[in-house]
């Protein structure tokens, strides 16, 4: 099976961000996206080009357009969120993202009604009914297929840098799951989502997404969520992992890494390299740290299974990647890292708004929605 690849001239940049739609006097989620998508659509005469559905009622996704940028990336975000903004005021409607809804009961949620997400219910059941989760992705273009996978490969290494420091769904339902990010557990309940499989390359990938469509596992690659995957139709390597974050302060900064990371990979197999593949017992059980711990992970940094605090490897690489930073002009976002660190990630300050406030989660919610709109001022 050939499956044909748009390739990009450099590492350009896109960026999907999960909202969620809150009633700002019940704080818990409503199902609105459609008269939302509607009404913000209408003034356009069409589909809006960069607010859509998602499994959801209670979610609109917000996607750029192909941006070469952070900085850009950032404005087309903000540009469509501040339209978006005004049309769910008049519903009473506040805007938010977290990995999780810290109360609301995914069993209350609608469905969006399309084929698609009927099929996704049908197939896999209450693992699907129950995907009340919220994320980031970032896409970063890639100048050849072959570099696709190796790429991915590679980032693994980075998987617990993403999470960690994106990690924002300690609450399920009301109460503290104990973990920095839920969202990446309950996530990998699907079949075809979590970890990727270390493929040795493009061809191999090819033959494994012919086996999983003749076996019906799935109808399309759309259907195979990894953490990190290769997107042939937009020509990049694309980061699902992070959680959903509150404010374009933190997208900035996970963008910036991504794309500095993905820039480097680049470069180094265009120079000969072979680049680096972790052992896939390593990978999961960083995935599993950072989930659990956040940025008070300690990550397994070599086959021996030496350990380093992921705070440090996130200093570490933020200067390591200087240099490139700098060329892709995204070096103040690169360095908005440590200063995030130092604040705390949005799980910390979800439990200490709740410590605050004799362990109500109301003002969580409050606390997410003030961030969504004023950021973060790091």
């Amino acid at each position: 099976m050939r499956i044909d690849f748009t390739p990009s001239q450099r590492t350009s940049l896109g960026v999907e961000w999960e909202l969620e739609l809150v009633d700002l006097d019940t704080r818990q989620l409503t199902g609105v996206s459609n008269d939302l998508l509607a009404e913000i659509s209408l003034e356009g005469d069409g589909e809006h080009p960069k607010a859509k559905h998602e499994l959801l009622q209670s979610c609109v996704e917000v996607i750029t357009g192909v941006c070469q940028t952070v900085a850009e990336a950032r404005a087309d975000l903000a540009g469509t969120v501040d339209e978006l903004a005004g049309y769910a005021a008049k519903q009473n409607v506040g805007l938010m993202c977290s990995g999780t809804h810290p109360i609301t009961d995914w069993a209350s949620q609608e469905v969006t009604d399309t084929e698609r997400y009927h099929a996704l219910i049908e197939r896999n059941q209450w693992m699907a009914r129950q995907l009340q989760i919220f994320g980031v992705h970032v896409h970063c273009g890639i100048r050849a297929p072959e570099k696709a996978i190796p790429i991915v490969n590679a980032l693994l290494q980075y998987l617990p840098h993403f999470l960690s420091l994106s990690a924002s769904s300690p609450y399920w339902i009301g109460s503290d799951t104990g973990l920095a990010s839920y969202r990446s557990k309950v996530f990998e309940a699907l079949p075809t989502a979590g970890l990727p499989y270390q493929l040795s390359g493009w061809d191999e990938f090819e033959r494994y997404m012919e086996i999983l469509m003749a076996s019906n596992a799935i109808e399309s690659i759309r259907e195979v969520w990894w953490d990190i995957r290769p997107h042939p139709n937009f020509g990049t390597v694309e980061l699902r992992i992070c959680d959903g974050l509150p404010s374009l302060d933190e997208i900035s900064c996970v963008a910036a890494l991504a794309q500095c990371l993905v820039e480097r990979f680049d470069r180094q197999l265009d120079d000969g390299y072979t680049l680096p593949e972790p052992r896939p017992w390593l990978v999961r059980e960083n995935k599993w740290r950072a989930a659990r711990y956040g940025l008070d992970a300690e990550i397994v940094i070599d086959n021996t299974g030496r350990v380093q605090p992921v705070k440090d490897a996130l200093y570490a690489v933020v200067e390591d990647l200087l240099p490139i930073a700098r060329r892709l002009e995204c070096s103040d976002e690169l360095e908005l890292i440590p200063k995030l660190v130092e604040r705390g990630g949005s799980y910390q300050r979800q439990r200490a708004a709740a410590a605050e406030n004799g362990g109500r989660l109301e003002p969580v919610v409050d606390l997410l929605l003030a961030e969504m709109r004023d950021g973060l001022a790091l």
